[in-house]
């Protein structure tokens, strides 16, 4: 801990952990329910602790039924609760994705503003610790593509413990992505103030450069500045701008980094067809052609199930971000 600046270094993981104990202290209403989240503190730890501090009341082991959980998340929210449901990993959220979606996502809606639904369900996505195709895939486009849902996936340890705080305490449900692979092994300052929040809908510039924008979120962030770190060694200036929130997004961030540059890249984990980065590209082709100097390019998975042996293959590296920094580049 650093006393002077109000900070401790963590992991992603325990930014997670600390501010879910930090809601659940603040407000009595706030409740977890999951799969193993209790007594075992969740299948990564993330809820680790909880159980013995707040009791089996509000911290609530299911059955390994994810329409279950999220249908029963629903019905608390209603009668003025604010449920934090865990998906044990973002693979398995399809069996409830009619609750989420014809539910959850339109109550506001369907009742004309007399009920709200304030439920964050968090879930581990994207690959990177050999869990095959049932335990690695990145499922965001699906709920981006929801009306009704806000969809978060922070970077850091800091923006784990903001966002997930803000998430709790909005009146809207809101699917909160938890890059699995950075969960121990990316460490950051994060504030002790319990009152610290994150702001939704709002980007982070996590390298200011002038060359090319990439435009990332999740631990492709990562890969996107060991990229840029490269390419800096070659004379390129890149900038990485970390989304945060892809539901509300911040359009004038990520207008304002292109038109700066004038030639991007988005780069995602998930599978090219009909994934973010092409909602991404879309919308700076619509708004800022007369600013782009090169076409926009996409670096992503492939469309094909997440495999287990070509892992490595699969997910976009430093290198495939670099090979699409010099198109853009050499246009």
């Amino acid at each position: 801990m650093t006393a002077n600046t109000g900070t401790t270094v963590m992991t992603l993981l325990q930014a997670l952990n600390l501010a879910l104990m930090e809601e659940m202290e603040r407000n009595k209403d706030v409740v977890v329910l999951g799969e193993d989240v209790a007594r075992n503190g969740g299948v990564f730890r993330t809820t680790e602790g909880l159980m013995a501090k707040f009791g089996e009341a509000r911290v609530i082991d299911t059955p390994l039924a994810e329409s279950g959980i999220i249908g029963a998340a629903i019905g608390m929210a209603m009668y003025g609760l604010r449920p934090v449901a865990e998906i044990q990993f973002s693979d398995f959220i399809f069996p409830a994705m009619d609750q989420i979606v014809s539910e959850m996502a339109k109550l506001r809606y369907r009742s004309g503003g007399e009920f709200t639904c304030p439920v964050v369900v968090r879930t581990p996505s994207g690959g990177g610790i050999r869990g095959g195709h049932y335990h690695s895939q990145s499922p965001e486009a699906y709920f981006c593509h929801t009306p009704g849902l806000m969809v978060l996936a922070p970077s850091t340890p800091e923006d784990a413990k903001g966002l997930l705080k803000s998430a709790i305490r909005g009146n809207d449900p809101v699917i909160f992505f938890e890059p699995k692979r950075i969960y121990r092994t990316v460490k950051g300052e994060v504030p002790n103030d319990p009152d610290f929040t994150v702001p939704i809908g709002k980007a982070r510039i996590a390298r200011a450069g002038k060359d090319v924008t990439v435009i990332s979120w999740g631990a492709m962030v990562h890969t996107c500045l060991e990229a840029a770190e490269k390419a800096a060694r070659n004379g390129v200036d890149i900038e990485v701008v970390d989304l945060r929130s892809l539901v509300p997004l911040d359009e004038e961030a990520v207008l304002n980094s292109a038109k700066k540059t004038g030639r991007v890249v988005v780069a995602s984990e998930a599978t090219r067809t009909c994934g973010f980065a092409s909602e991404i590209s879309a919308f700076l082709a619509e708004e800022i052609i007369e600013y782009l100097e090169a076409p926009i390019v996409r670096v992503t998975g492939y469309d094909t199930p997440f495999p287990y042996a070509l892992e490595h293959v699969y997910m976009p590296g430093p290198n495939r971000v670099l090979d699409a920094v010099q198109r853009v580049m050499t246009f």
